[in-house]
């Protein structure tokens, strides 16, 4: 094993070349290819926790023993000048690299290895440990040692990486002209020019001028409806019809018929076109196209379905959501069938956004949402230091289009017509146009000296017009709902300090 000092360079031992990042405390380790200009060609170019692979180079997770990048300069494109490896602090340690005891980067091969220990690190969060660089007809190796102050996102963004991108928008899918072979759905609502903010459960949506919203089951609250900043209230529409029952299944060759309650109206498929509540748990979605859900969500699906990963959606908003903790891990789902959904048996709702105002939701509350809406990630005004359900950084939604969401327990629509205080870990969405902050309840004193609170200290406090979700629920951050997801994967907990999802 030889040792390289920062700046020296070698020839590469082999074709084939591991790169192993070891490191006292958690990093993110990552690889860019850069063309001659010292910059990616395209954003597929950064390979790193959320994209693992790319011409000649793949991440592989370490699993405790150091992450590695694996590189074959043969399968290497022509216009690849150098791979940077790097390491990247992930923000549950250090904040920079002059708190981390150790950081080594191995370089190993058939034909021999070589280590590079980095040292006389100070303010930087991350650091380019090593270059495998291209040199006439042949590679070399590079130490290099050195690091940026702005971590993950300022290095990516230094090669050239965009990080504020946003996925492609879908396109429409041609309309079929056959039916489907199964059972015909029921006919799809016409083409929705908006829908009304306000509109939380699916008993209280409220339809806007020249639009039939989607039918959904009625869900009462005891709570007033919200109340809306453009326009006023309108009478929820009529309840669904209930799909028939489901005959039983007839004798057969003596076997007697099976009989059930389950085969109650009450238990049968919802129709309907999008997304539609499928009892209080449950989500059913009339896949025509492309929808997007969280991942590890589908419990069932009929028809034609395909599923892909997206992470939490573009490489920009993967990174976010490592810096901050809060996302949404997602699966694009497209073809055409009926698709259900939930996560961990929490209580399932609808809200319609208009494209007025905006949803500020945490991520681990979020199941499905039309491929219409977008969502980034930003910071709880006044909410910073404070671990809650509400979070340091939440999903911000915006757009026309339908969300689907969880609560534990049946939630309160509270209308911010004054000023309003919840819970933080309770407060599970709201209008992205109210104002946010923290209001302290408990007085300093002597009470508190001793270890005496009402067990109310802070409150997360909302003003201007809009609503505020809370659920019957004080689950500390990382609790049910971030938990386990309904389907195939469990949910991810988020939230920097509030301990999150998606």
């Amino acid at each position: 094993m030889t040792a390289l000092a920062r700046g020296e360079n070698r020839p590469a031992p082999a074709d084939r070349l591991t790169v192993t990042v070891h490191c006292s405390v958690a990093v993110d380790v990552s690889a860019l290819l850069l063309g001659a200009d010292g910059r990616v060609r395209s954003d597929g170019d950064f390979v790193f926790f959320n994209q693992p692979v790319a011409p000649g180079v793949v991440y592989r997770h370490g699993r405790g023993a150091g992450d590695m990048v694996d590189i074959q300069t043969s399968a290497l494109p022509a216009d690849v000048d150098k791979v940077a490896v790097t390491a990247s602090l992930d923000g549950s340690g250090p904040a920079t690299f002059a708190g981390v005891g150790t950081l080594v980067a191995t370089i190993g091969s058939d034909a021999g290895t070589l280590t590079f220990p980095m040292d006389r690190l100070s303010t930087e969060a991350a650091v380019v440990c090593v270059e495998v660089y291209r040199r006439g007809d042949a590679w070399k190796v590079r130490a290099v040692g050195q690091g940026y102050d702005n971590g993950l996102a300022g290095l990516a963004a230094a090669f050239g990486v965009n990080i504020d991108d946003e996925p492609e928008p879908p396109v429409a899918p041609p309309q079929s002209t056959t039916p489907p072979p199964s059972q015909p759905m029921a006919p799809p609502a016409p083409p929705q020019p908006g829908f009304a903010q306000q509109q939380f459960l699916a008993s209280r949506t409220a339809p806007t001028q020249g639009f039939t919203p989607p039918v959904s089951p009625p869900q009462p609250l005891a709570s007033p409806p919200p109340h809306p900043p453009a326009q006023p209230y309108t009478p929820a529409p009529p309840p669904y019809q209930p799909a028939a029952a489901m005959p039983n299944f007839p004798a057969s060759q003596g076997v007697p018929s099976v009989q059930s309650e389950l085969f109650d109206p009450n238990h049968a498929e919802v129709s309907g076109f999008g997304i539609q509540k499928q009892g209080s748990k449950m989500i059913r979605v009339a896949v025509n196209g492309q929808t997007l859900a969280r991942a590890g969500s589908m419990v069932a699906y009929q028809g034609d379905l395909h599923f892909k990963a997206l992470g939490s959606g573009g490489i920009g908003r993967a990174i976010q959501q490592r810096l901050t903790g809060e996302g949404v891990p997602l699966m694009e789902v497209s073809g055409q069938g009926d698709l259900f959904l939930a996560n961990a048996a929490a209580d399932v709702h609808t809200v319609d956004l208009d494209g007025t105002d905006g949803l500020t939701i945490n991520g681990a509350n979020v199941l499905a949402f039309d491929s219409t809406l977008s969502y980034n990630i930003q910071r709880v005004q006044g909410a910073a230091g404070y671990a809650s359900n509400a979070g340091f950084f939440n999903c911000v939604f915006t757009g026309r289009g339908r969300i689907a969401i969880t609560t534990h327990g049946q939630p309160v629509v509270l209308n911010v017509d004054q000023p309003t205080y919840a819970d933080p870990q309770a407060a599970v969405a709201w209008s992205s146009s109210l104002h946010t902050g923290i209001k302290r309840n408990d007085s300093f004193g002597f009470s508190r000296l001793i270890g005496r609170s009402t067990g109310e200290g802070l409150t997360l406090s909302f003003q201007g017009r809009g609503f505020v979700i809370v659920q019957p629920s004080e689950l500390p951050p990382g609790g049910f709902i971030g938990g386990t997801g309904g389907g195939q994967e469990a949910g991810q907990s988020g939230g920097l300090l509030g301990g999150l999802l998606g």
